[in-house]
Formats: structure tokens, sequence, C-alpha cells
């Protein structure tokens, strides 16, 4: 038995087939390249033949040639190089398939690059995705800086993260216009609507079908949220991409806080068109740091996610704007608690303003609006809007008609102060007026004639 046990010390083991220590193949002698170029196709054209032969005829010869090889090591080396041949047949005839796609749309695409491009920069980015998935040459046309220029990633439900934001401003470097980022309720409002925009998560439910738990799912996954470091890449190289943006429209991003926003503004010295709805932002801060680091400032929307809360705006805070933004000309601050005395430096203050809108905001009498329209301020006045202003007095409303009959709202044309609870009667703080009792028909003929 011991004898049987015992393993004979001159027994040689068995030849490995593939040494692990051997030298590397020597290069190939390009002088014979084209030859085994040519052995190659030659091999490759008789094993291709095989793709008209029935599977199980290919799967039998396979059985036999690894039955043929009696050690499990090159069987399994066996198996190896037919996945592994397989896979790089697959991958050459994909490549051959993109390249031909990629040719035969060339000659078929009645558009020149150029133009290409700048059909695509017309498109949503879901719609550029798609075109760049087409084929090579619309690939690389989609991959051109002007078709992200003017960048749309807002959404009914949440599906942008943060990594999607980042890739789309890189994409379009100094290019960049425009960015639209967050949750919107749904189509574009008409002019002058004063529907409010401010949309949380859960208000998502109702439009998009999906239960609550579905969308809170969503949200709690980094895949579909944008946080507060969403606008970090307007800072990225240098600031590169936030220094030639002219457009910054934010919806409804929950987890953008003042300081984040703040960051973002700083590294945006052209801005033109900045929108903020629905943001857990101060007034007063983002007042601040538009007056300071966005001189250029035509056009400023901005609605509250409290209504009838923020009261932060300061009269110094409004002094800063009017001085250091002089050309603006679009000015809405919805949903804030806002005083006449601080409005009136505001709109006095801006020579070129031609549209107001303090809709839904608290505090305002109307009183800022005597004496302007004329060469006290507001000349240029084309649009007001005091919707739904509680403490909107049914006085100041009667004299600002009053002022536009005698001419000094030249350029008015137009003008909405709706309430759903109506006006402050004149006397009576706690009395509701539902419509003037000053010559009321006059002035709405006088209106009418101005539109």
């Amino acid at each position: 038995m011991d004898t049987l046990l015992h393993t004979p010390t001159s027994m040689s083991k068995r030849p490995c087939p593939f040494p692990s220590s051997r030298s590397p193949p020597p290069p190939p002698n390009p002088n014979k390249l084209p030859n085994m170029n040519n052995q190659v196709g030659n091999l490759l054209q008789t094993f291709l033949n095989l793709a008209d032969s029935h599977s199980l005829s290919i799967d039998q010869s396979f059985e036999h040639l690894l039955d043929s090889s009696p050690c499990d090591a090159d069987q399994s080396i066996l198996i190896d190089r037919a996945l592994k041949l397989g896979s790089l047949l697959l991958e050459a005839g994909n490549n051959s398939a993109r390249k031909r796609s990629s040719v035969h749309n060339s000659l078929t695409w009645a558009l020149p690059p150029d133009l290409t491009i700048k059909l695509f920069s017309m498109l949503d980015a879901q719609s550029l995705c798609y075109a760049a998935a087409t084929c090579s040459m619309f690939y690389k046309c989609a991959m051109d800086p002007l078709c992200y220029a003017n960048i749309d990633l807002t959404t009914v439900v949440p599906k942008v993260n943060n990594a999607v934001v980042s890739t789309m401003i890189q994409r379009a470097g100094k290019a960049l216009r425009s960015l639209k980022l967050g949750i919107v309720p749904g189509p574009t409002l008409p002019h002058g609507s004063c529907q409010p925009l401010v949309y949380g998560i859960r208000n998502a439910v109702e439009v998009s079908n999906f239960s609550w738990n579905d969308k809170k799912t969503r949200q709690g996954k980094e895949s579909s949220t944008l946080t507060r470091y969403c606008l970090t890449p307007l800072s990225g190289d240098n600031g590169a991409a936030g220094a030639v943006l002219r457009g910054l429209h934010l919806y409804n991003i929950e987890r953008i806080d003042n300081t984040s926003l703040c960051g973002a503004l700083s590294a945006c010295p052209s801005l033109l068109d900045l929108e903020i709805i629905g943001l857990h932002v101060d007034l007063r801060q983002t007042l601040v740091s538009v007056s300071m680091n966005c001189p250029l400032i035509e056009r400023l929307f901005f609605e509250s996610s409290k209504t009838g809360r923020d009261d932060s705006l300061k009269s110094s805070t409004c002094v800063d704007l009017v001085n250091n933004c002089p050309n603006l000309t679009s000015l809405a601050l919805r949903g804030f608690k806002l005083y006449d005395y601080k409005l009136r430096i505001l709109v006095k203050g801006f020579c070129k303003l031609k549209y107001v809108d303090f809709s839904t905001s608290y505090s305002i009498t109307g009183s800022f609006l005597r004496n302007l329209g004329g060469d006290m301020g507001g000349s240029l006045l084309e649009v007001l809007i005091f919707r739904d202003c509680m403490h909107l007095k049914e006085l100041e409303v009667a004299r600002l008609f009053a002022s536009v009959l005698a001419g000094d709202f030249r350029f008015l044309r137009y003008l909405d102060i709706s309430n759903r609870e109506g006006l402050a009667a004149a006397g009576d703080s706690y009395g509701r007026c539902y419509s003037l009792r000053w010559q009321h028909h006059s002035y709405k003929a006088g209106i009418r004639r101005k539109a």
C-alpha cells in the first residue's frame, strides 16, 4: 500500500503546452505584411463562407476539435480563442457597417456639414442625442459646440442629473449662450399670465400620471436628481463657459441654495437674462449677487417659493441694483413681501424699464406709482402687472388711470390689476372693492385707446 501511494521522484511532470515564461513574438517584418494580409484575407474569406453552413455542423466540428485536444487547458484555450475571434469579427462588422452608413449618408444627405450643425443646434437635447446615435457623420456634427449653445434640460418629472448638465456644458465650451434647468409644470404660459410657476416634486405627480411612491423613488436616486452642485461646471476651466453665458433659467430645483446660486452668478459676468422660479433662495442675497456680478443684465424674473414670507429686500439693495445694472428693461418680482417705497426706488431708478410684474406680492398699495410716467421716471413703461396683490388700493389704481389719461404713461399698452379678492377699498383696510367708483368707464375707455 505504501508503495502504491508513494510517487516516484524520478517521474517527470506532463509538460505544459504553453510555458509561462516565454519570450514575446518578434515584430512582423514590414516587407512581409502585404503577403500576410493576403493570406489573412483569403483565410477570412474561407471562414466567412461558413456563415451559410448549418449551425449544427459548426457546433459538431468545434466539439470534434475540442475532443482532439486531450488536455483540459488546451480545450479552455480553444474556447477562449473562439470567443475572442467571434468578438473581433462582430466588432469589425459593426465598424464596417457604421463606415458604410456614414459614407451613404454623406452622399445622400442634402445639407453640408455647416448647415447640418445649424439644424442640429435647433433640436432639443434628447433629439440631438438621438441624431448623434444615428451614424458617424451625424455624431461628428452633433458633437460640434454650436449644437450646445442653447441647452434646455427642463423636464416635467425629474430625470436629469449633474453628470448630464456637466457633459452638455463641456461640449458647449465657449459657445454656450443659454442654460435652462429644472422642473416646469407644462407648456409656456402666454404673455402676461400670472399662474404660479413654483413647482415642487409632489406637483409632478398630477402631470405625469405616475404614483407619488414612484416619483419619490426616482427623486432619491442620483440618476434623476439635480443637486446644489449642478451649476459648478459654469466655473470650470477658469470659468470659460460661464463667462459667455447670456441666459440662465432655473426652475424648482429644490437643492440649490444661496451659496450655490451666488457662486454660479459670480461666474456669469455677461448674463443678460436671469429667470429664477421656485428656488429656496433669499431675494436680497440674490439681488446683491446680481448687482455685483451681472452689470449687463436686461431681464430679471424672480418668483418666490414661499409666497409672501420673504421680506428680506432692503432699500440699499435696491439702490445698488439700480446703480450697477442700468440696462435692466424687464423686472418681475412675484410672490415677495414688497413695500412701495422700495419699489419706487426700482421703478423710478431704471431709466430703460419697460416691463414690470409684481403679481402675488404682499404689502403693495400702489402708492409708488404716484407721479411716475413722466419726468419722474417710468416714462418708457409698456407693461404693468399687479395681479392678485392683496393690498393694492382702489384709490391708487384710480390715480394711475388718471395719470394714463393725462398722458403720463405714453407707451403703456398692457395693464393688469385683476384680483380674485378685489381691491382694497378706500378708507377701509378690511373692505374690498370689485369695481372702480371714480369715472370707471372713462378710465376703461382711456386704457383701450392707449393699448
